[in-house]
């Protein structure tokens, strides 16, 4: 077991989200705010908050006047730290502005019910309150407000494992944000669709959007959401077995957030503490953390956080051997998770008790929790669930490529146009006299010239960022589409101690050996006839069989895999020899059926999507340094091969995919 680990990803981000004054980890107001959600409050605080109590029944003062101190009282002082209440005085103040007609502050009371009654669990009248805010912001054409509460929409989907939904909305805000211009929305909203793939299992786009994230909170040098978008890495990292990774990123996180004294994500760092040390087997240290973290979560009334936090408890125990005691813990996490209709961390929790009961010799028990545990995870992850999420993401991708040629072409009709009234001036200038008649026609062979040669290394160029057919279809018909393959077969590496080496080396020495691998990577997958997909730090991703099926076969792919390792081995001896750092390299291959296409607004990219992927990058976490790692799938394809050998592995636990058949392959 890996642990349960979830940062601030959507939990906390998405309800801080709310429209016009929402409170957002990126506003310069959000430190104090989140310090009185989290149950911190200072007496200057209470003093604020018994202000606005005093406000919001003063008769004196104007409706909007106490609407909006009713408001803030509820967001202030108990939406979070008790929510309970907070459905009452929510409830409150929609009677008085529907009496009132004063359709702004029932939106807003309307949004603050549907976010207690998540917090208290209640996900069916969450989205009937959030359904009614949005009409009411719909009729008053608040886009803003429209954005925000399908961002809390997706949320409850996403933890009910409803995730081609959730990612329809969360698109739907990306489109809405993008027109406004809104970095910090975007960065949000970014991290809220890594959490959906992250939930699929897509764990390679998951970590491509946490990187995003990352990258937009530093260009805006927003500290809150640095940190939260570090502990998300940190979190993956943790889901691939990279333990030593994730604490890099947990201890990058920890002092900003103790620097602005914010506890919420100082729970989640040491929640994410404390399943990288149980990682790396220091059992003591690891349980320090949780119950660290779990002191942090109950203060704050995090039902989901107190949950994820006792399930790790629970998996320590179970590390230790100490499954009476873990059986109690994980029966609470179950329970909490219920109760908040969390579909992941009911199944977690039940997987644990599952392992616990089954050590113990109580079968019958065993049995119950393996069910729930598999039902859980056949809902987040089933075939809808993943076609919706491809189909929401391709579209939008498309939408915006679409968006994109069609301005283009627009501009270069202006420039055509704008060129032919100048050379028809040209023209009549020139009519004049023969010579300069002559000195136009050179200068228009000299400009045909040059502009073929631009046109020749444009060509060039975008043969190099998209394969041949695909960049033809584009030129031809201004899009491609996407397409299928029914037996396509991906391969991924993994240099093992990346993070140990580039300790040791320099930037430059660091990028430039990675060149040097990855350029002899490029080599020998053209002559094979495969196409790279692309690079994800040290990670190296291709494919053979698309885009043209009949380019590449399954043993192409296998032969070259092999020279892949043997020119890792032999660049090893050489910096050896030299007393420099050198990689060692895992490699997982895999064959099935995937969807291929163009993604991209200002760089387009090639990309391929499927759950084949997931099982190739699965098929390379599972294998050995040196070895090339092949799934059953891919085995069947070639195993007539007689210049190869094949070293059965037997049934091999892959994460989230449970136990699968694996072949190490060398050559005869």
């Amino acid at each position: 077991m890996n642990g349960t680990v979830i940062s601030r990803r959507t939990d906390d981000r998405s309800v801080h989200n709310l429209g016009g004054r929402g409170l957002r980890r990126h506003c310069a107001c959000g430190l104090a705010l989140l310090c009185l959600l989290a149950g911190s409050g200072t007496m200057h605080a209470q003093k604020g908050l018994d202000s606005l109590a005093r406000l919001s029944k003063d008769p004196s003062q104007p409706d909007s006047v106490r609407f909006q101190a009713t408001k803030d009282l509820i967001w202030k002082g108990t939406l979070f730290s008790k929510p309970d209440t907070g459905l009452i005085l929510a409830g409150q103040l929609f009677k008085d502005a529907e009496e009132h007609n004063n359709e702004q502050y029932m939106a807003a009371a309307m949004d603050m019910l549907g976010i207690a009654n998540y917090l208290t669990g209640n996900q069916a009248e969450a989205l009937n309150y959030y359904e009614r805010c949005y009409t009411i912001q719909k009729e008053r054409a608040d886009t803003m407000g429209m954005s925000n509460v399908l961002s809390h929409m997706a949320m409850v989907h996403k933890d009910r494992g409803e995730l081609a939904k959730a990612m329809e909305y969360c698109t739907r805000v990306l489109k809405f944000k993008e027109a406004q211009h809104l970095e910090g929305g975007i960065m949000d909203i970014i991290n809220q669709i890594a959490s959906i793939y992250e939930a699929q299992g897509d764990e390679v786009r998951a970590l491509d959007h946490y990187q995003r994230s990352l990258a937009m909170a530093e260009k805006l040098g927003n500290e809150g959401s640095q940190a939260v978008a570090l502990q998300n890495i940190g979190s993956l990292l943790i889901s691939q077995k990279k333990y030593a990774e994730a604490l890099q990123y947990a201890e990058r996180a920890l002092p900003i957030d103790e620097r602005r004294k914010d506890d919420r994500g100082l729970g989640y760092v040491y929640l994410t503490k404390g399943i990288g040390l149980k990682g790396l087997g220091r059992l003591d240290e690891a349980l320090e953390y949780e119950m660290k973290s779990l002191s942090l979560r109950e203060v704050a009334h995090d039902d989901r956080g107190t949950a994820r936090c006792l399930n790790n408890i629970c998996e320590i125990h179970i590390e230790k051997g100490d499954f009476a005691m873990g059986i109690p813990v994980g029966t609470r996490a179950l329970s909490l998770s219920q109760r908040v209709g969390e579909v992941a961390g009911i199944q977690n929790a039940s997987r644990s008790l599952w392992i616990a009961y089954k050590a113990i010799g109580r079968p019958k028990e065993a049995l119950a929790m393996y069910e729930l545990s598999t039902e859980m995870s056949d809902s987040l992850r089933n075939e809808d669930n993943k076609r919706g999420v491809m189909e929401q993401q391709f579209q939008y991708e498309y939408e915006k490529k679409e968006a994109l040629l069609t301005a283009e072409q627009e501009k270069k009709d202006a420039v055509a146009v704008e060129e032919l009234r100048r050379k028809n001036v040209q023209r009549n200038a020139f009519i004049g006299g023969f010579g300069l008649m002559i000195l136009l026609a050179g200068v228009f062979f000299f400009q045909r010239n040059r502009i073929s040669r631009e046109k020749k290394r444009s060509e060039e160029l975008l043969l190099n960022i998209l394969p041949e057919e695909v960049a033809e279809e584009l030129k031809d018909t201004g899009a491609a589409q996407a397409k299928h393959f029914d037996n396509a077969t991906i391969l991924f590496t993994d240099f093992k101690g990346f993070t140990q080496a580039s300790e040791t080396m320099s930037p430059q020495e660091l990028v430039a050996e990675l060149n040097t691998c990855f350029k002899a990577f490029d080599h020998i997958i053209t002559s094979h006839g495969i196409e790279k997909i692309k690079t994800i730090g040290d990670a190296y991703m291709c494919a053979g069989g698309l885009p043209d099926p009949k380019s590449s076969s399954p043993s192409d792919v296998v032969f070259a895999a092999l020279e892949m390792q043997v020119f890792m081995k032999t660049r090893k001896v050489e910096c050896d020899a030299q007393s420099k750092p050198a990689f060692e390299m895992r490699l997982g291959i895999h064959t099935g059926p995937v969807v291929a296409g163009i993604v991209g607004v200002k760089k387009f990219q090639y990309d391929i999507w499927g759950d084949t992927v997931n099982t190739a990058s699965r098929m390379e976490s599972s294998g050995e340094v040196g070895q090339v790692n092949i799934s059953e799938a891919t085995h069947a394809l070639v195993k007539n091969e007689t210049d190869l050998t094949f070293t059965p592995r037997g049934k091999v636990q892959a994460k989230g995919k449970g136990e699968m058949e694996m072949y190490f392959v060398g050559r005869a």
